[in-house]
């Protein structure tokens, strides 16, 4: 049965360092990979770490937007030139003609809103809190590819060591079958132990294939999960130790978890985006106070008129300049009930928030709880499995010397030959849940996942 269905994992894998995508995507891997490299090759070349990373960088952007908006003013230049026909008014007496005149303008403007009922300052804070929102976001996505890397290598693991055992039963039960063969012509055996042996030889081939085919699937789930060229040979190292599980203390490990799992911080930075959020509408109800300010200047002329002489362009320029400095004082009296109706779905905003930071916290107690249960049943769960394996492993070395003597029969043969093979499939099984569910815990202590050794 495939490994991923045999472990159930309710937790969340520490984010580790990011890596920079493009560098490290043209780097070459090294020859023989082992958890950690696979899992820093899967964080540098993800196609989901490269969007994530593109959203930072447009909240980076809207945190810069927001500062300027807050503490720097408005400034516009301007200028344009026309021709006007007809009765118009004459700037140089204010009668009106009917003479063609050109006008040419320049005016600069600035302005800057002092105070808006804090909605720019609070507009601030949501800026820095989303883009702190979107790093954990990040390191989330993080957790997730080492969470799928973490289970896709143990699957490769697990069916390479099984291929192993398959391999070296194949070889025993293609010399038991030789020797019955041999045995039978010399009339030790009867034709019914060499059918037998050829039975066993047969299913034990059948195993392996299947198993080398399993294999074959999981290493290019592997290579799909890390991003790795199809056609490139990846070679792992499939070493394993059991974890050295250490004590820790539950509330301990839930204090951690709170302050440290991307989820909380989202959770965390959800709720107060929305509190600001809410506190950004209500301003919407004070008054707003501004000051402006600018300069302009006009050149004009009659090209209508033949003997007319304009006044130079410098000194119109400078002459009809004028600046004009302006303070206004806004109160919001009536807008058809937007900013009432923008208050109430902010305030519904902030009680889901709200409840789903409640929610949130409630799911990692029961993460920690759950995790440093599932490690510690892991943990006897394989020691029991590998004491299993040991004794198996014994006793089919027993009985394939047994077999070659003659002592048992083809069929207690291959009960001990399949008994063996099912304790050393639950043994990797164990291990490898145990390592998963240890790292886990681990990760719940604060060390991430992508640190961990």
């Amino acid at each position: 049965m495939n490994f991923l269905h045999c472990i159930t994992l309710n937790a969340v894998i520490l984010t580790g360092s990011l890596f920079s995508f493009a560098a490290k995507a043209q780097e070459q891997a090294p020859s023989v990979m082992k958890l950690h490299d696979c899992m820093e090759y899967a964080i540098s070349n993800s196609t989901a770490m490269r969007i994530q990373a593109a959203d930072r960088k447009d909240e980076q952007w809207q945190r810069r937007q927001a500062i300027m908006q807050a503490f720097t003013p408005n400034l516009n230049a301007q200028t344009y030139a026309y021709n006007q026909y007809g009765r118009n008014l004459d700037p140089e007496t204010n009668a009106y003609n009917t003479v063609t005149t050109f006008y040419n303008g320049y005016s600069v403007s600035a302005g800057i809103t002092l105070f808006n009922g804090f909605q720019a300052v609070n507009n601030l804070k949501m800026a820095d809190t989303a883009l702190k929102l979107g790093i954990s976001k990040e390191q989330q996505e993080q957790d997730r590819i080492c969470l799928a890397t973490m289970e896709a290598f143990a699957n490769v693991i697990y069916w390479s060591e099984l291929e192993s055992v398959l391999k070296e039963q194949v070889e025993t039960a293609r010399i038991a079958r030789d020797r019955a063969v041999r045995q039978e012509e010399l009339g030790q055996k009867g034709h019914a132990d060499v059918v037998q042996m050829e039975s066993e030889l047969a299913k034990q081939e059948y195993q392996l294939i299947n198993c080398s085919n399993e294999k074959n699937n999981a290493l290019i789930t592997l290579k799909d999960v890390m991003y790795w060229p199809y056609e490139q040979k990846l070679l792992l190292d499939t070493e394993i130790a059991a974890p050295r599980c250490e004590d820790v203390d539950v509330l301990n490990l839930e204090g951690n978890a709170k302050a440290l799992l991307p989820s909380a911080r989202i959770a965390t930075l959800q709720l107060r985006n929305a509190t600001l959020d809410l506190k950004s509408a209500r301003g919407a109800y004070s008054p707003s106070f501004g000051l402006y300010g600018g300069w302009s200047t006009t050149y004009y002329t009659y090209p209508g008129l033949a003997d007319y002489v304009a006044t130079p362009f410098k000194d119109q320029f400078r002459n009809n300049g004028g600046e004009y400095i302006q303070v206004q004082l806004s109160f919001p009296i009536f807008d058809q009930l937007r900013r009432r109706t923008t208050i109430q779905k902010k305030k519904n905003a902030l009680i889901r928030a709200e409840a789903q930071y409640d929610q949130a916290m409630r799911d990692i107690e029961n993460e920690v709880r759950r995790a440093m249960n599932d490690r510690d049943g892991a943990e006897s769960a394989f020691y029991k499995a590998e004491s299993l394996a040991e004794v198996q492993r014994e006793a089919y070395s027993l009985s394939t010397k047994q077999f070659e003597n003659g002592l048992i029969s083809a069929i207690e043969f291959q009960t001990a030959s399949q008994s063996y093979l099912n304790a050393m499939a639950e043994r990797l099984n164990a291990l490898l849940k145990l390592y998963i569910k240890d790292a886990v815990v681990r990760y719940y202590g604060g060390e991430s996942y992508i640190d961990q050794k």
